[in-house]
């Protein structure tokens, strides 16, 4: 990720490096109508399953269906539910009945085809969330920053635990290589790390799946004699299933997270996870809202940072969630407090004033 040359020229309160600018008419993907008719002010989503975070369902799918509806434009939102042939099948059938400007989170790399073929029919590409090559736009959140406030997370609860970060016994728990974010995630916590003076005992292959990160997690453990100071996990599923080998094994040690699930925050009352990099997705699917809807309006918006090979970037600023922000979480309705504060967990939330 580097600085764009280009020109931020309206910002959104709360959100870093966010839209944009609506300059001359014909966005980037050329001048169209993506179909004509309705097709022209229909925005095609998709996303790109339920199992790698709740998020998809429970918050995207809302906002940005809500924001669309409001500034006058249809949607069509589908989830390819873990498929790469049906997330395929379904943006031949978006495509076929027109779209105004795609918006794609992609899934094991399934996006860069859909990408390829909108764009040859002029029509215009945002990447929500998770970078693909080839689109016009990429919103997300900053991913390195995520991967910063991990790292800084782990760092943080080494120090209260009184271990010297360059002894201590680290494992690297990370997200699916395929995931353009997981890179991203990882450069960001390995900066903050390492200039702490820590380095990996131990690094599985990274996944999004918090079975398999409880099987390689338990691999890893037994690798090291059992041994553990602290475990960076790149996202709150995956650490839900790292604190079940930990709970097994009686451990209780530094362990980082994002997405502020309700298992995550859960984890984090009860000091089993150190924090959650909070992402407010509304802030994100607003950014992708004024985007998409600048485009189907025939505007040519701008972003002030660009991915490495030029993409423009809209990237929205992330929050670390300890304890006493979780409460933060509840306020803004990503949380359900009826959920979240059950069984163990009751108590916490009335320690840390969460009703």
């Amino acid at each position: 990720m580097k600085t764009s040359s280009l020109v931020s020229v309206a910002a959104v309160a709360g959100v870093s490096a966010l839209l944009l600018a609506a300059c001359s008419s014909g966005g980037s993907g050329g001048e169209t109508d993506g179909g004509g008719g309705e097709a022209a002010t229909r925005a095609c989503v998709i996303l790109p399953d339920a199992a790698s975070s709740p998020r998809w369902e429970n918050f995207d799918r809302k906002y940005l269906e809500e924001g669309l509806d409001a500034a006058g434009f249809e949607s069509d939102i589908q989830n390819a539910q873990g498929d790469v042939n049906k997330y395929a099948t379904i943006a031949d059938q978006q495509l076929s009945q027109g779209c105004g400007v795609m918006l794609l989170v992609d899934y094991n790399g399934a996006g860069a085809a859909v990408a390829e073929k909108a764009k040859a029919e002029g029509i215009p590409v945002i990447a929500y969330d998770r970078p693909i090559e080839g689109v016009d736009y990429y919103v997300s959140f900053d991913n390195v920053e995520v991967g910063r406030l991990e790292g800084q997370s782990i760092v943080d609860g080494l120090a209260t635990a009184g271990k010297d970060p360059a002894s201590a016994v680290v494992v690297y728990m990370g997200g699916d290589p395929s995931d353009g974010n997981a890179k991203m995630f990882h450069d960001g916590a390995v900066e903050v790390m390492e200039a702490a003076g820590i380095s990996p005992a131990a690094e599985p292959p990274g996944v999004w799946d918090g079975e398999k990160s409880a099987t390689n997690f338990e691999q890893a453990l037994t690798s090291l004699g059992g041994k553990v100071d602290a475990v960076w996990v790149a996202n709150d599923t995956n650490a839900a299933g790292v604190i079940t080998i930990l709970d097994k094994n009686g451990l209780v040690v530094p362990v980082s997270g994002q997405d502020a699930s309700i298992a995550g925050l859960q984890n984090v009352l009860l000091g089993k996870q150190t924090a959650t990099v909070y992402k407010p997705v509304k802030l994100e699917a607003d950014a992708a809202v004024e985007l998409a809807v600048a485009l189907l309006e025939g505007e040519s918006p701008t972003a002030d940072q660009e991915l490495e090979d030029g993409t423009p970037y809209v990237a929205v600023t992330p929050q670390l969630v300890g304890p006493e922000q979780v409460v933060d979480v509840v306020d803004a309705g990503d949380a359900d407090p009826a959920e979240l504060c059950q069984g163990e967990v009751q108590a916490k939330c009335g320690e840390y004033g969460i009703q």
